[in-house]
């Protein structure tokens, strides 16, 4: 009987508890320490990095051009102002002369008052002019306009109960009205130094933008891609773990270097990968015990049914024989059934795991021929094998058992005194292998299914134990496997023509 330890399926709170994630697995590997905590916020650091170099650009050329327009604004006030205020000193001075010499010749005293504020409008000019950034040529003559008309002011407030003198003094206004006029060209000195000055300024602010751009882009385009590295990382841990998992591969630990709940996320793909290591080893081990239980007595029956045929026990009838034939070929099918489902298993658990080395394809050929040489000898078919030397890389094993299962699907649908051909050749970067028979070939409506666990197609040859149909789908998985194809070619009337294409080398493991 079957062991009941045997079917004992662990709990679900066992299988939190049964395998813990080992200390140096569970800690992921942590080589980048300045991961922010999240993955949102390693995106929004990611786009913060690619747009810190705009923005620095662009706050300092806002400034520069803010600078610009500062200094033009000054020197078009600094321009109009001198122009406006030289104007004034002239008309000033003129008013002076004019009050001073009615004064002489009229003495009233109002005239006096206005001569004295005609004086304190002039002194406000000047110092008004003074505070301008006038030319040093213009801020020399204004100095010295301003201490020659504080002399004659004096001069006339001393003299001014002696009309006589005064008047004398008075005339000296007209000079000053001369030194007075030749400051109305500051406004355009100004102008023409600001001008220049301007003109200087924006070749160096043109400069330092270009400049800048030039040393921003690949700063910019470094961040940029060292942000992408970042974000993309982790990803790409996650992606190979789930792909090597999907294939079938559980050997390699999941390590996630990113943001907490990134690891986090890896750590729980490495648990998922214990415990789908552990119950594929549990599944493994119920297999072989199952088929260990079941072997026993199907061993038991087809010994007896063996017996039974060749009369060991005592001469059968006829129907007795029958019997027993039947009892024997359905032990062989089940044996048969017992063995693929195991194969089959097998298959499904260490499909990637390939021991890839360098093949010779004529040997394997030969030795997968000389495999079948009883049953090829049974119904008199010929095998013819076209194989030039041809090396490439894959899993010796692996590769003899395919060309095993197709050799023996050809020669089990073939009729007798047919041919089988084995055909190889390499074209470019992969190998080609053809096995063609000459039996009832696959329909196109089962072209798609005949590699699907199980399933047997509707033309079964009569005399033959049926088969399970598992031995196109472990052709499938281990062609899949080298990262190659099989596929059936529709090229014949008749029969059945596969085609294996195997690439002539295998990229490394991921």
């Amino acid at each position: 009987m079957l062991s009941r330890r045997a079917l004992t399926v662990p709990t679900p709170n066992s299988l939190t508890s049964g395998t813990q994630v080992p200390p140096s697995r569970a800690r992921t590997r942590r080589g980048w320490r300045f991961y922010p905590k999240s993955f949102p916020m390693l995106i929004l650091a990611g786009f913060s990095l690619a747009v810190l170099p705009l923005i620095f650009a662009l706050i300092n050329n806002a400034i520069s051009i803010h600078e610009l327009a500062n200094k033009s604004q000054r020197a078009v006030y600094n321009a109009v102002q001198a122009t406006q205020n030289s104007r004034l000193l002239t008309e000033q001075l003129t008013n002076m002369e004019r009050t001073a010499t009615h004064f002489s010749i009229v003495a009233e005293p109002e005239l006096f008052s206005a001569f004295e504020a005609s004086h304190k409008d002039f002194v406000d000019t000047v110092r008004r002019m003074q505070s301008l950034t006038l030319p040093r040529e213009q801020m020399t003559a204004l100095n010295e306009l301003a201490r020659a008309e504080g002399i004659i002011y004096s001069n006339a407030v001393a003299l001014r109960h002696d009309p006589k003198r005064l008047a004398s003094v008075v005339d000296t206004y007209q000079v000053l009205g001369s030194l007075a006029r030749s400051l109305d060209n500051t406004g355009a000195a100004i102008v023409s130094r600001e001008v220049a000055s301007m003109q200087a300024l924006s070749g160096d602010v043109h400069d330092f933008i270009y400049w800048q751009l030039v040393a921003l882009v690949p700063v910019a385009l470094f961040l940029v891609v060292g942000a992408t590295i970042l974000i993309l990382k982790p990803i790409g841990q996650i992606e190979a773990a789930l792909r090597r998992m999907g294939e079938g591969d559980f050997s390699k630990p999941v390590a996630v270097s990113g943001p907490k709940d990134l690891e986090a996320l890896g750590r729980q793909l490495d648990w998922m990968r214990l415990r789908l290591i552990e119950l594929e080893e549990q599944k493994t081990r119920f297999m072989h015990q199952l088929s260990h239980e079941l072997k026993t007595p199907l061993s038991a029956i087809r010994e007896g049914a063996e017996l039974l045929g060749d009369g060991s026990v005592g001469e059968l009838s006829r129907d007795q024989l029958e019997v027993s034939k039947i009892l024997h070929q359905n032990a062989l099918r089940l044996q048969r059934l017992i063995e693929d489902l195991l194969n089959y298993h097998t298959v499904q658990f260490q499909k990637s795991g390939l021991k890839i080395g360098r093949v010779d394809l004529a040997s394997v050929l030969r030795r997968v021929v000389e495999a079948h040489r009883l049953p090829v000898r049974a119904k008199d078919i010929r095998i013819t094998v076209d194989c030039p030397p041809i090396h490439f890389d894959a899993d010796d094993n692996k590769l003899e058992v395919v060309l095993d299962n197709l050799l023996s699907n050809a020669v089990k649908f073939s009729p007798p005194m047919s041919e089988v051909i084995v055909s190889a050749r390499q074209h470019a970067d992969e190998v080609r292998i053809d096995v063609i028979d000459d039996g009832p070939g696959v329909s196109p409506q089962e072209r798609d299914k005949v590699f699907d666990a199980f399933y047997q197609g509707s033309a079964q040859p009569r005399g033959t134990i049926k088969g399970t149909g598992l031995g196109l789908a472990i052709v499938r998985e281990y062609v899949a496997a080298h990262r190659g194809r099989v596929e059936i070619l529709e090229e014949r009337p008749s029969g059945a023509h596969f085609r294996i294409r195997l690439p002539i080398k295998q990229a490394s493991p991921a």
